[in-house]
């Protein structure tokens, strides 16, 4: 037996015999509006544990999100420079390398022997001091200058700008061990590329052919493996930065009768300003610890021209097997990074304070 179908009302048409069926109120189904506010339950009030429950999540979720880094960066920095600094503490030579339990502890000693400039090991460390001064300087501004050049070059839109720009950003995306193996073999004395351009095809150089990889040339060398591959760094950067100058700024400066050198020094530099900052910060950072350069370049061993600092603190580290003494350089080498890096923060903020 089938249920008996509800019948809707009709009502006449005002103009025939047609019926119009009968809309009924909102207040005559009052089951439809409790299924529907039972289908909605995000509408329903929070529970104070429900609201408990959110409180915390949306305090600790930053914390928790940030917890994988913070534990790898502990793993990777800090627990292998504390180990640095216990060694630095330590007469760590090869007869306790074993066994550190049985290494004497000598306190500062080792600090006090590597900071005697009147030992050889403190006349060792402050020469290859200087040349890690002389030659981060250069390279620095080198890099910076090549990176200007080439990113106010490049600013304005012509045919053949996308292949020069990828190519000048080919050095930083080479690997850094394939990069500087191929510059070793173009420095080669008798088979580079370097002495056949110079000596065979133009006779720039007179008599033998020069070395670049020993004696005084190998600083020359280094420095120019060093710039060719920071200054694509230094591009990108800038490039970057100019992007955010506005082109109503040279304009105007073009009709107050402003040239180009002037259009640079004028409303260039002072926009990239805070860009600069960053970047020459960056750029030391990087060169004054580099290491994977001079180590391909010359082998591990470099001569006494091209002795940087990190170079020596292998050497004094794996080559006489005196870890302590190694430890405490690289200790002493992170506190004058550290000191540099504090003093420029300093006055480059309180340069931005005042202007």
């Amino acid at each position: 037996m089938t249920a008996p179908r509800r019948v809707t009302p009709m009502r006449a048409s005002a103009r025939g015999s047609a019926t119009v069926p009968v809309r009924r109120p909102m207040h005559a189904a009052p089951d439809v509006r409790q299924h529907h506010a039972r289908a909605m339950p995000s509408q329903r009030k929070a529970t104070p544990q429900q609201r408990r429950r959110r409180r915390l999540r949306s305090k600790y979720l930053p914390y928790m999100l940030v917890l994988p880094a913070a534990l790898l960066e502990i793993a990777i920095h800090v627990v292998p420079m504390l180990v640095g600094v216990w060694m630095s503490l330590l007469e760590l030579t090869q007869f306790h390398i074993q066994d550190w339990s049985t290494a004497p502890f000598v306190g500062f000693g080792n600090y006090s022997a590597t900071l005697d400039v009147n030992s050889e090991t403190g006349k060792a460390l402050l020469h290859s001091f200087g040349i890690t001064v002389l030659y981060t300087s250069l390279s620095v501004f080198i890099s910076w200058l090549f990176g200007l050049s080439a990113a106010v070059f490049l600013q304005r839109p012509f045919r053949g700008r996308a292949l020069l720009r990828t190519l000048f950003l080919t050095p930083y995306a080479l690997p850094v061990y394939a990069a500087v193996i191929t510059w070793g073999f173009l420095f080669q004395r008798d088979t580079g590329l370097v002495n056949h351009v110079l000596v065979d095809q133009l006779g720039l150089v007179d008599g033998e052919r020069p070395f670049w990889l020993i004696g005084e040339n190998s600083f020359w060398a280094l420095l120019v493996v060093s710039v060719w591959r920071t200054w694509p760094f230094a591009l990108l950067c800038i490039t970057a930065g100019l992007q955010n100058v506005p082109t109503e700024m040279y304009e105007a400066a073009a009709i107050d009768g402003a040239g180009f050198w002037r259009r640079i020094t004028a409303v260039t530099l002072p926009s990239l300003r805070p860009i600069n900052q960053v970047l020459l910060l960056v750029l030391f950072l990087w060169t004054f610890n580099d290491f994977n350069t001079p180590y391909v370049l010359f082998g591990g061993s470099a001569p006494p021209e091209a002795d940087l600092i990190s170079i020596h603190i292998y050497n004094s580290s794996f080559s006489t097997w005196d870890f302590g003494t190694g430890s405490a350089m690289s200790v002493a080498l992170l506190l004058f990074l550290l000191l540099v890096t504090a003093v420029y923060l300093v006055i480059t903020n309180r340069r931005r304070i005042h202007a």
